[in-house]
């Protein structure tokens, strides 16, 4: 097992299942895992007293709520020290657009994952991210057209055992 907390098979199992019903009930999930409900549901408390269940959310359809861009932004720093980097890191937080931000190797510094309302709204908050001075020295961006795969779940058994994903 190559992770840093230990989880067996019942672990993966639970953390599998309530990737894709995080709502269920203990009892269902217990079913789901093969466990009775007491240790299933101090196996679930003790995944989210050690902090490998962050929390619990709802999975929301976007398309369904009206029209949005997704972007993402490949940005590079013009200085690259430490407070540089913390410099931008808290800049970028305080914009709700931004939902992800990667620090990533390669070519750039920063990958963005950016979701407004309008292109006109992605542009001006590029505008306010250069405004604010927070180091930005260029960016690229990507508008998403298509999304042909979305997968919610981690592949938690591939990632513990270490095992491909494929036949």
């Amino acid at each position: 097992m190559r992770s840093s907390t230990a989880l067996d098979k019942f672990d993966i199992k639970i953390l599998e299942h309530l990737q894709r019903e995080g709502r269920c009930s203990n009892v269902e999930l217990a079913a789901a895992v093969g466990l009775s409900e007491s240790p299933c549901l101090s196996r679930t408390k003790r995944l989210q007293e050690i902090g490998v269940i962050r929390g619990y959310g709802a999975d929301v359809a976007l398309e369904k709520l009206g029209s949005h861009v997704i972007v993402f932004s490949e940005v590079t720093l013009g200085s690259h020290r430490v407070p540089d980097f913390r410099k931008f890191e808290a800049g970028a937080g305080k914009y709700r657009e931004i939902i992800e931000c990667y620090n990533v190797s390669g070519g750039y510094d920063y990958l963005l994952k950016i979701v407004a309302p309008s292109i006109a709204c992605f542009q001006a908050l590029m505008e306010r991210l250069l405004e604010d001075d927070i180091g930005i020295e260029k960016f690229s961006s990507r508008i998403v057209l298509r999304q042909p795969l979305d997968r919610r779940e981690y592949p938690l058994s591939i990632l513990i055992t270490g095992e491909p994903g494929w036949d």
